[in-house]
C-alpha cells in the first residue's frame, strides 16, 4: 500500500463531523429566528385579512398598518413615555438587584437573619401591587419615587429568592475541600458561592426584568398620572379616555417589544457569562 495516498483519508474523515457540527449549529440558529418571525407574520396577515374583509372599524380592532403607521406619525409624543417607562424599569430592576443581592447574602451568612425577614418578603411577593399601590402613592408624595417603589416591589423577590438558591446549592464536599485547606470566608465565598450562584442568580434576573415592566405600567395605571413626564401607560390611558385605539395598540406594541428587548438582552448576557461553562447555556453537539 502506498502511504502517500492513505494518508490524507484520516483527515478528510476527521474534517466531516466538524464540518457537520457547525452547519447544524448554523442551520439551528437560523431556524431559531426564522421560525418565531414566519409565525408573527402569518399571524399578523390573519389579523390585517379578517380586520379588511369583516370591515372592522379602526375604532374597534385597527389594523396592524395603522397600528404602525399611527406608531411612526405619533413617535414624537410616544417617544418620551417611552424614555420615562425604559427609566423606571431600570431603575427599579437595579434597585432590586442590589437590594435582593444583598440580603440573600445575608440569609446565607445567618439563618436567624432569613427566619426573621424572609417572611415579610414573601408577604410583599404574595400582596397584589393593584392593591397596596394606591397607598404607596398617598404615603409617598414624590410620584417617580412612588411608581418607583412599586416596580421594584414586583422585581426584588425573583432576585432574591433566587440568588438564596443558588448560594445554598454549593457542593456540600466542595464546602468541606474549602475548610480542608482553611479557605478564608472571601475566598469560599468569590471561588465557591459566587459561582454556584451565578446561574440562579440570572435566571431570576430575567424574570425580574420583566416583571419589573409590569410593575412599572401597573403603578401607572393606578396612579392615572397624565402629561409629557409619564410613560406609555399614561398614553395608553389617554387613548382610551379619548377611544383612540390605534394609538393604544402603538402604546401596547411599544411596552411588548421594551420586554422582549429587556428578556433577550439579560439571556445575552447569561449567554456570555455562563455560556462557556455551565450546562443550562451550553450549546449540545447533539
Amino acid at each position: 500500500m502506498n502511504p502517500s495516498t492513505a494518508s490524507p483519508l484520516p483527515a478528510v474523515q476527521a474534517s466531516n463531523p466538524a464540518e457537520q457540527i457547525a452547519r447544524a449549529g448554523r442551520r439551528e440558529a437560523g431556524l431559531r429566528v426564522i421560525l418565531p418571525l414566519a409565525l408573527i407574520a402569518l399571524l399578523l396577515v390573519a389579523w390585517e385579512a379578517i380586520v379588511r374583509i369583516n370591515q372592522i372599524p379602526h375604532y374597534i380592532l385597527p389594523a396592524p398598518t395603522l397600528v404602525l403607521r399611527t406608531l411612526f406619525e405619533q413617535w414624537h409624543s410616544l417617544a418620551p413615555s417611552l424614555w420615562f417607562t425604559v427609566k423606571l424599569t431600570l431603575m427599579a430592576l437595579a434597585a432590586a438587584v442590589v437590594g435582593g443581592v444583598l440580603l440573600a447574602m445575608a440569609f446565607a451568612l445567618s439563618k436567624w437573619v432569613e427566619i426573621g425577614l424572609f417572611p415579610l418578603a414573601v408577604v410583599m411577593q404574595v400582596t397584589p401591587i393593584v392593591a397596596i399601590a394606591p397607598l404607596i402613592l398617598i404615603y409617598v408624595d414624590n410620584t417617580m419615587a412612588a411608581l418607583l417603589i412599586c416596580a421594584w416591589i414586583v422585581a426584588f423577590f425573583p432576585i432574591l429568592s433566587n440568588t438564596v438558591i443558588g448560594l445554598k446549592s454549593a457542593d456540600s464536599n466542595l464546602r468541606d475541600l474549602f475548610g480542608l485547606y482553611r479557605a478564608s470566608p472571601w475566598q469560599l465565598f468569590r471561588f465557591l458561592l459566587v459561582p454556584s450562584a451565578l446561574p440562579y442568580f440570572l435566571g431570576g434576573l430575567k424574570i425580574a426584568g420583566g416583571l419589573a415592566l409590569i410593575g412599572a405600567v401597573v403603578a401607572e395605571f393606578t396612579a392615572g398620572s397624565a402629561g409629557r413626564n409619564t410613560g406609555l401607560a399614561s398614553r395608553i390611558l389617554e387613548s382610551m379616555f379619548r377611544t383612540e385605539i390605534p394609538m393604544m395598540f402603538a402604546a401596547l406594541l411599544l411596552v411588548s417589544l421594551l420586554g422582549i428587548v429587556i428578556f433577550v438582552a439579560f439571556a445575552a448576557l447569561a449567554k456570555l457569562m455562563i455560556g462557556h461553562w455551565h450546562e443550562s447555556e451550553m450549546r449540545r453537539e447533539s
